[in-house]
């Protein structure tokens, strides 16, 4: 039976959506007949005490690394914390690629290695087990580093992009989920045919329509008449929030309510903008169970996603997916060329603002009807079940994966 690890930054029982997509990609090669191994870290991205429970994570080298079954599937779970000091989350990011070494020399017989970033240097750790396994190597391009942290032109650009160019060039395969991703990295490979194109992908059986009444909690989710705009993800710096401020205010006379669940660095901001601007319809809320999220999109009647203009080249938020599989439509701002507006163009399932106009947004906003915005959701969620589906695109991942080691 051939070995295939799964190195990846995160995976079950962490909550976050790079683990889910790689749930789901490991489940099918292990369907397929592969042996299948993950090297991850313990939960600290998004921490799901539900999950904990049905994955327990035990020590397996007590102070090295723990281990947990997922669904047959051995995972190896090396410590990583969230710390506020700089130096202590670097040294627990060395740390964390060391025992990933370690435990991957220690591994026998490993036929292929499948990483997505980020981050980069994962890639880098691969190529060292595959020489010393003797072993193939497929890197799976989610965000384009170092491009997203948008370095000046120095010492740390250079390190980062020698390095990029070892990994693409180093690995056996590149995937990268985007026209748009693939023509910004096609030059950077010295044989281009080692690049594929493998999109991201929703769980259907998961993200459909629901009937979310006497699901949730109606002193938190009103069951009201009022049109419903979510925001369900990670409130960092890949979203622009001022527009959202700005939309809200210019929009307090219409039956609306923003609503904001999640989690990250942006939000005391947020809330403190919307505190001081008196902004009693944006709704902040805390992440929510993954398991409620099908019902919260269908609760929503639009979704916005409103990208960051200096990382919005180089990264595609997954969510647009499982907003498009509940018949979900979106409110995007982000520039003409990036990967979600070239996603969605032809999908006929957004309004896509790309020249960052908070005018354009107000005036669709007052002049919208829910007609069409339900004519939109069932437009994405069509598109879905015919190319985006979990079934159609592991098994891209498995073919890629014959490929190269045969089944």
């Amino acid at each position: 039976m051939k070995k295939v690890i799964i190195h990846s930054l995160n995976f079950s029982p962490d909550g976050v959506s790079t683990a889910y997509l790689y749930n789901d990609i490991a489940l099918s090669l292990k369907e397929r007949g592969y042996e299948v191994v993950v090297l991850t870290s313990t939960p600290h991205s998004n921490v799901v005490p539900e999950q904990l429970v049905g994955q327990p994570l035990r020590w397996k080298i007590w102070g090295l690394c723990k281990i947990s079954d997922y669904h047959g599937i051995p995972v190896y779970h090396i410590p990583q914390k969230k710390y506020k000091s700089t130096l202590l989350r670097l040294l627990c990011f060395v740390y964390l690629h060391i025992v990933a070494l370690l435990l991957g020399l220690c591994m026998r017989h490993i036929d292929l290695i499948l990483s997505p970033s980020p981050p980069l240097t994962i890639g880098w750790v691969n190529l060292i087990l595959a020489r010393a396994k003797s072993c193939k190597v497929v890197y799976n391009v989610q965000e384009i580093y170092p491009d997203i942290l948008n370095l000046n032109d120095g010492f740390i650009q250079r390190c980062l992009s020698k390095l990029e160019h070892k990994v693409y060039n180093g690995s056996d395969a590149v995937t990268t989920i985007d026209q748009v991703f693939y023509d910004t990295i096609v030059g950077r490979f010295e044989d281009p045919r080692k690049l594929h194109i493998i999109p991201n992908f929703v769980d259907t059986d998961l993200y459909h329509p629901y009937e979310w009444r006497g699901v949730l909690d109606p002193a938190v989710f009103p069951d009201n008449d009022r049109l419903k705009v979510l925001y369900a993800g990670n409130i960092g710096f890949a979203q622009d929030w001022e527009p959202l401020l700005e939309l809200a205010e210019r929009t307090h006379d219409l039956a609306i309510d923003y609503i904001i669940i999640g989690e990250g660095v942006s939000k005391p901001y947020l809330e403190q903008e919307a505190r001081a601007r008196g902004l009693k319809l944006v709704h902040i809320l805390p992440y929510q169970p993954r398991k409620l999220m099908p019902y919260i999109l269908s609760y929503s009647d639009l979704n916005f996603i409103f990208m960051s203009k200096k990382m919005e080249d180089d990264g595609f938020p997954s969510k647009v997916y499982t907003i498009m599989a509940c018949n979900r439509p979106l409110l995007v701002m982000s520039g003409e060329h990036t990967p979600i507006v070239n996603f969605l163009s032809d999908k006929h399932c957004a309004k896509l603002v790309t020249d960052r106009s908070v005018d354009k947004m107000v005036d669709w906003m007052r002049e919208v009807t829910r007609t069409e915005l339900q004519a939109m959701g069932q437009n994405g969620m069509d598109a879905i079940q015919h190319h985006y589906t979990k079934e159609i695109v592991t098994r891209q991942y498995a073919d890629l994966v014959r490929d190269l080691i045969g089944d």
